[in-house]
């Protein structure tokens, strides 16, 4: 029973923890700009637009299947993707506490790794709902099963590789990387299988068994993108685009790898000192297996090669995990890192910007203005299509596909030549942004500069982040300001 009461406190813990972490966005339509186009793409679905054709990324389908789920919610789906991502969060902190507790951690400390895990999220951009925050889950469960392998009985391994890996293939379809943490997860099932003394027929069967749920999801979606005749599309969007997509400038990956790897240290150090303090007996295994369930997270990690800090938040459970004993076994260890991670939390917290105001400004002056016809986000947030309830000017509606030269030849098209075909269509209502970057699309911004300066007029000025959103109406068109909404 103490047990039982301890492993609620727990919970009840955590689920306070990840609330007041997360409540503050709730609501926020411009959270991060990768969910604005999940959930865009997701209401477009229950329209009847088909992904990789009529509205373009290189996401798994299953990640904008979970989205049309929560269009399909009361709302704009806005608050119904932050409620479930809150909730996502919080059952993989408790996953995060059961494996660390398979490593022998103590409460305290298993505890100390599932606050760090939440505060993670929020400081490397899963504040709201990026893929892996809703991945997380699945992989965490799946790594669990991996740590507290049946330790005699062979026909209970079979089924604990079957969950985990029927659960990394639905991960695989948010995003393609888990896969790695997959191949790492079956393999300790084989090895396990191996060790109870299960023949060579045995091992061949159920390693078939486990692959074959793994590619169930991925081949679900090929083979309805093959009966309808899409497979092409399915295919260069899926797989074939990441290959043609131009690097991001060694100096800015570089800053980008360089703020992640400062703001893991304190983790991966208590990791490390995890593994030198490891015990040498038969406990060895578990910790080894977690250690090269983290190994595998980190080469998928490196297998992206852009450094986006939210391409580091699948690294937080295997880390937070590995983490865990140094954690319990040390308070000055779990107290430093939880002060360090809650110092920039509040810091990040006491510099965020409020733009959703100004976003819903926007979108309601797009919806005002645009009547029947399409506007044109050329760089700006996606939400706004969503907000102001518009058709979409193209297939390619995320802005960085169109302006952005780390995308140049890997859409499949001539993206400045989309660009002026979007124009010609005169769109009643174009959206853009007072940015400076160096990976601007060169002619696609250079068209619409034109444009702008001959058949527009600014009037909307918006902050958002460090810039401002700027909004630009046809000049043969009155102003219509719109009802607050």
């Amino acid at each position: 029973m103490a047990h039982v009461d301890l492993r609620r406190q727990i919970a009840l813990l955590l689920a306070l923890v990840a609330v007041l972490l997360r409540a503050g966005d709730w609501g926020n339509p411009v959270i991060h700009v990768d969910e604005q186009y999940y959930l865009l793409v997701g209401d477009r679905m229950l329209h009847g637009s088909v992904p990789y054709v009529d509205i373009w990324d290189r996401k798994p389908i299953g990640l904008f299947l979970l989205y049309a789920g929560f269009r399909l919610l009361p709302g704009d789906g806005i608050l119904a993707y932050q409620l479930a991502a809150t909730v996502a969060a919080w059952a993989t902190a408790l996953i995060v506490v059961a494996a660390a507790r398979t490593l022998g951690t103590r409460p305290a400390g298993a505890v100390a790794a599932a606050i760090i895990y939440l505060l993670g999220l929020s400081l490397l951009g899963g504040r709201g709902g990026q893929a892996p925050v809703f991945y997380n889950l699945p992989v965490a469960v799946a790594g669990l099963l991996a740590l507290r392998l049946p330790p005699r009985s062979a026909w209970p391994i079979v089924t604990s590789g079957a969950a985990a890996c029927l659960l990394m293939g639905v991960a695989i379809q948010m995003k393609y990387t888990p896969a790695v943490e997959g191949a790492l997860i079956g393999l300790a099932h084989i090895w396990a299988l191996s060790r109870r003394g299960a023949g060579v027929i045995l091992v061949l069967a159920a390693s078939t068994l486990w692959i074959g749920l793994a590619l169930a999801p991925t081949a679900a979606a090929i083979g309805w993108y093959w009966a309808h005749d899409l497979l092409p599309a399915f295919w260069f969007a899926n797989f074939t685009s990441i290959t043609l997509r131009p690097p991001y400038p060694a100096a800015e990956w570089g800053m980008r790898l360089v703020g992640i790897a400062a703001q893991l240290a304190p983790l991966l150090l208590c990791a490390g000192w995890t593994w030198a303090s490891r015990p040498r007996d038969g406990d060895a295994a578990t910790v080894r297996i977690a250690f090269a369930w983290l190994a595998a997270a980190l080469a998928g990690f490196a297998a992206i090669g852009t450094f986006f800090d939210h391409y580091a938040l699948p690294l937080l459970v295997p880390l937070c995990i590995a983490a865990a004993p140094t954690l319990g076994r040390s308070l000055r260890a779990a107290g430093t890192v939880l002060g360090l991670a809650s110092t920039l939390w509040l810091v990040e917290l006491l510099h965020r910007h409020d733009d959703a105001v100004g976003a819903r400004a926007v979108a309601r002056i797009v919806a005002a203005n645009s009547g029947s016809e399409c506007p044109f986000v050329f760089n700006g947030d996606t939400i706004t299509y969503l907000l102001a309830d518009t058709c979409l000017p193209s297939p390619y509606a995320f802005p960085n596909l169109l302006a952005y030269a780390t995308e140049q030849g890997a859409t499949g098209i001539d993206e400045a030549a989309e660009v002026r075909r979007i124009l010609a269509e005169r769109p009643p209502v174009i959206v853009a942004s007072d940015r400076h970057l160096t990976i601007w699309n060169r002619d696609s911004r250079a068209a619409v500069r034109a444009v702008l300066a001959r058949d527009y007029r600014p009037v909307l000025r918006v902050p958002r982040a460090a810039w401002h959103s700027l909004v630009y109406l046809r000049r043969d068109r009155p102003l219509r300001r719109g009802a607050p909404n």
